[in-house]
């Protein structure tokens, strides 16, 4: 079947979660897919049937949900070139190796696997090529027939040429060749029954019809295996891509010693899919604008191209994906950021005290709006935020040490807290909530009272309510705070309560 079409997929083995260098191939996939207007194809093959599991299926959908890479055709979303898991699709490998057995183009080979690693090890300790080598490939009838006659029961390797190269023009790192004597005869089908990889790739993407194959460098060793089954079986194959791999900060291949990996443990540290996303394309590929870096999703498909696409490794950065996802934040309306925020208050059982008479009354989803639009730009990290917002919603606030001893160890600054206090109290009326105006108009006052700098007031204030140095405008924090909490913290920080 020839693509007339761009046709591309996205092919994971269950065998654990998704992490970040599958679903940079998943991206790249379905931004060309949707660039080109053509089709993004899942398939999930799960034939490996020691390290498949449902569990681990499970994890990759919700994973590739979470990110909001939709898929055209693939489980859940059924098109005309299924099924879609590999599983299902065993008839097609048997019925494809009938044809390659009629045409001489694979052998039966009876070698068992420790016969196997025995040659192995002994072609490297010899200093060879530890690939197959040849064993059964002219056996006649009747050498056949004494192993059968054993119980030996037969795999069937592809009959690859011996000479010459075979090549490809790569759409990432242009012309790439390998020496068939290097290649040898590889396994297309099991002695279980059961397809390698190689074989049942090149079934499924010839069956399904896909026009590119865009994939990491570490599969560009079994792409000249793929063009050698794709020339057995007669089929036109398609274009062949292998993006760059993706190291650690160290240079190394990444892994868990790096940290997070997987979309999962992304999520669960408060990424935001279209944050991910957008850093996720900038390992390997460029938008040709220099100093830009944010992009949102449908930015990214407008400008995605594989000419863009580099062929030396991409760097993982966590510092430079925190800046992107803390980007993307301050990005989001206040619905989705409070929408983001409200689980994680839940998880810690805080709620709004109507008590304290803040200006959002009893309603908790109004206060937390107006307490992130206080915190601005300032909210720019979900892992950090509850720690921002703690003092609005508890008493138990994490509380600056060194700010405590620095504005509010002397006697002075809790003299002129106090003073604060008193003066707040005799402008509570009781009734009404104090505005922010209010507050700065009382601290203003007691600033003039007390004939200090105002920094000798307002930075003790600060920490006295916050329990921390810095934090957002200070008077339209004692608002939401409300005059009460304002008062009762003032009082106890000059130690009077």
């Amino acid at each position: 079947m020839i693509a007339t079409a761009v046709r591309v997929r996205f092919a994971p083995s269950p065998t654990g979660y998704l992490h970040v260098g599958g679903a940079r191939t998943a991206l790249f996939n379905w931004l060309y897919a949707r660039n080109q207007r053509g089709r993004f194809i899942l398939r999930i093959e799960d034939t490996d049937q020691a390290r498949s599991t449902e569990e681990a299926c499970g994890a990759i959908l919700r994973a590739l949900e979470f990110l909001g890479l939709d898929w055209d055709e693939g489980p859940g979303a059924e098109g005309d070139h299924g099924p879609y898991l590999q599983s299902q699709r065993l008839p097609r490998y048997r019925q494809t190796l009938e044809a390659l057995k009629a045409s001489g183009r694979v052998y039966p080979c009876y070698c068992t696997p420790e016969e196997l690693d025995a040659r192995r090890e002994l072609a490297v300790a010899r200093g060879q090529m530890p690939g197959y080598d040849g064993r059964c490939r002219e056996l006649s009838v009747s050498q056949r027939a004494r192993l059968e006659a054993e119980g030996r029961a037969a795999s069937w390797r592809l009959r690859a040429p011996t000479e010459g190269v075979t090549a490809w023009t790569d759409l990432v790192c242009g012309r790439r060749e390998f020496q068939n004597a290097l290649l040898s005869d590889r396994v297309l089908s099991r002695a279980d029954g059961f397809p390698t990889y190689n074989f049942a790739a090149v079934v499924d993407d010839h069956e399904m019809a896909i026009s590119h194959v865009l994939r990491g460098d570490d599969h560009v060793s079994n792409t000249p295996v793929q063009l050698l089954i794709y020339d057995a079986c007669g089929w036109l194959p398609p274009k062949f891509g292998h993006l760059p791999m993706i190291l650690g900060p160290d240079g190394k291949r990444l892994s868990k010693r790096h940290g997070a990996t997987s979309v999962e443990e992304f999520e669960t540290m408060g990424i935001l899919p279209d944050a991910l996303l957008n850093y996720l394309a900038l390992l390997g590929w460029s938008p040709g604008v220099e100093g830009e870096e944010i992009y949102a999703r449908e930015q990214l498909v407008r400008k995605f191209s594989l000419k863009r696409v580099a062929s030396s490794p991409a760097s993982f950065d966590y510092r430079k994906l925190d800046f992107i996802n803390g980007e993307h934040i301050k990005r989001l309306p206040p619905q989705r950021r409070a929408a983001l925020v409200r689980p994680r208050l839940q998880e810690r059982g805080w709620q709004v005290d109507v008590a304290w008479r803040t200006p959002a009354g009893a309603d908790a989803e109004l206060y937390l709006d107006l307490v992130l639009r206080a915190l601005g730009n300032r909210f720019n990290d979900l892992r950090r935020v509850l720690d921002q917002v703690a003092y609005f919603f508890t008493e138990d606030y994490p509380v600056d040490a060194a700010a405590v001893a620095t504005d509010l160890g002397a006697d002075e600054a809790r003299a002129r807290l106090a003073r604060l206090a008193d003066n707040l109290t005799a402008a509570d009326d009781g009734v009404s909530v104090m505005p922010a105006a209010g507050f700065e108009k009382v601290a203003r006052d007691t600033v003039a009272q007390l004939d200090v700098e105002a920094s000798l007031l307002i930075h003790p204030c600060r920490v006295a309510v916050t329990g921390q140095l810095a934090s957002a405008r200070i008077f339209p924090v004692l608002e939401l705070l409300g005059a009460p909490r304002v008062i009762a913290r003032l009082r106890r920080a000059a130690g009077l309560g």
